[in-house]
């Protein structure tokens, strides 16, 4: 079991292996919603997933997308996209141990800021695993 949640403590979750995907993404909402130049993600079955103190808010940020995220201190939690309806997206930096789950590979790679290189050996997709991998560059 993973558990996490946001930075003062307001909303507190717990989420069941088995994790479909560890993630890195590049991708400019990510940037945006994030302040960041890149966020680490992994995800797990729906139905895996439970809040088990205070009530996230919710913000659609685009059609079919949900992202929730602590009202009190902001802290983004998870993603959820109609197209993958059985699947969550986690924010890895809100794990109580984020060191569990390193990302395996780097999604939206096209879209990464040119100043941030990628120092590692994983697997790079242009836009989604399902657009097949990249060569390194």
């Amino acid at each position: 079991m993973y558990t996490g949640g946001c930075f003062c403590g307001a909303v507190q979750y717990e989420a069941d292996a088995p994790v479909l995907n560890c993630t890195w993404c590049h991708c400019s909402m990510c940037r945006r919603l994030f302040g960041a130049p890149s966020v680490a993600w992994f995800s797990v079955p729906r139905t895996q997933f439970r809040y088990v103190r205070g009530k996230p808010a919710i913000y659609h940020s685009s059609p079919g997308v949900t992202r929730e995220f602590c009202g009190v201190c902001g802290t983004h939690l998870t993603f959820a996209d109609d197209s993958t309806p059985g699947e969550l997206d986690i924010t890895t930096a809100s794990l109580d141990d984020p060191e569990a789950l390193p990302p395996q590979d780097h999604t939206f790679a096209d879209s990464r800021l040119h100043w941030e290189p990628i120092c590692d050996d994983l697997p790079r997709y242009r836009r989604t695993r399902r657009d097949g991998a990249l060569e390194r560059a």
